[in-house]
C-alpha cells in the first residue's frame, strides 16, 4: 500500500448511509463536484457505485490530494477524475457542475468557508441541481446529542472559528445564495444529510 494513501475509519462507517441518500438526490448523469474529499475513500466508493456520474474530487490540502490520487490510481475507475486543488475561499478551478457534495466540511472550517460554499454553489450549479452536505448540526439552537455538544467544544478548542452549525443559520445563507433546503435526513451517529436545490 502506498504510504501517501490515507484512511479514515469514519469514511468506512458512513459511506453507505450517505450513498443511499445520494442515489435518491443526485442526477442520473453529469459531473459531481466533491468539496474537501479528504482521504479520497468516499470519492472511490461513490464513483464505483454510481458509474453514470463523473466524480470530481477536490481538496485544499496537499497531503489529501496525494491520498486521493493514490486511491484513484488503485481503483482504476473511468468516471473518477484526478483531484483538483480547491480552496473554498479562493477562485474555484471548476466553472460548472451538475451536483455538489460536501461531507464533513461545514463544522471543520471557518464560517466564511460555509458562505463561500453556498456562493460557489450558486455560481457553478444550474437550476434544480443539488448541493448535498453531511455532518453534525445543531437543530433550532439545540445539540442533537451530548456527544455532539462535546465534539463542538473540542472543535472550538482546536480552532475558535470551527464548530457545529445550526441548520437554521445554514438555511438562511442558502436562501440568500439562491438555494432552498429540500431535505434533512437523519443519519447514524447523530449526523444529518442536508439536501439543497439551486433555484
Amino acid at each position: 500500500m502506498n504510504s501517501d494513501a490515507r484512511h479514515a475509519p469514519a469514511a468506512a462507517r458512513n459511506r453507505d448511509p450517505i450513498l443511499s441518500v445520494l442515489r435518491d438526490v443526485l442526477p442520473s448523469r453529469g459531473i459531481v463536484l466533491e468539496i474537501a474529499s479528504g482521504t479520497g475513500e468516499h470519492a472511490v466508493h461513490f464513483a464505483a457505485a454510481l458509474p453514470a456520474l463523473i466524480w470530481q474530487p477536490t481538496d485544499r490540502d496537499e497531503d489529501a490530494l496525494r491520498s486521493i490520487a493514490v486511491h484513484r490510481a488503485e481503483a482504476e475507475l473511468p468516471n473518477l477524475r484526478p483531484p483538483l486543488r480547491l480552496d473554498l475561499l479562493e477562485p474555484w478551478p471548476v466553472e460548472a457542475a451538475d451536483a455538489l457534495v460536501a461531507i464533513n466540511v461545514i463544522h471543520i472550517s471557518p464560517w466564511e468557508a460555509t458562505l463561500a460554499l453556498f456562493s460557489g454553489a450558486a455560481r457553478v450549479l444550474t437550476s434544480g441541481a443539488p448541493l448535498v452536505t453531511y455532518g453534525p448540526y445543531v437543530i433550532d439552537g439545540v445539540h442533537t446529542a451530548p456527544s455532539n455538544e462535546a465534539f463542538d467544544a473540542s472543535l472550538r478548542a482546536r480552532d475558535p472559528r470551527w464548530g457545529v452549525r445550526d441548520v437554521a443559520e445554514i438555511e438562511r445563507v442558502a436562501e440568500e445564495a439562491g438555494l432552498v433546503l429540500e431535505q434533512r435526513v437523519a443519519m447514524p451517529a447523530n449526523n444529518f444529510t442536508l439536501v439543497f436545490r439551486r433555484r
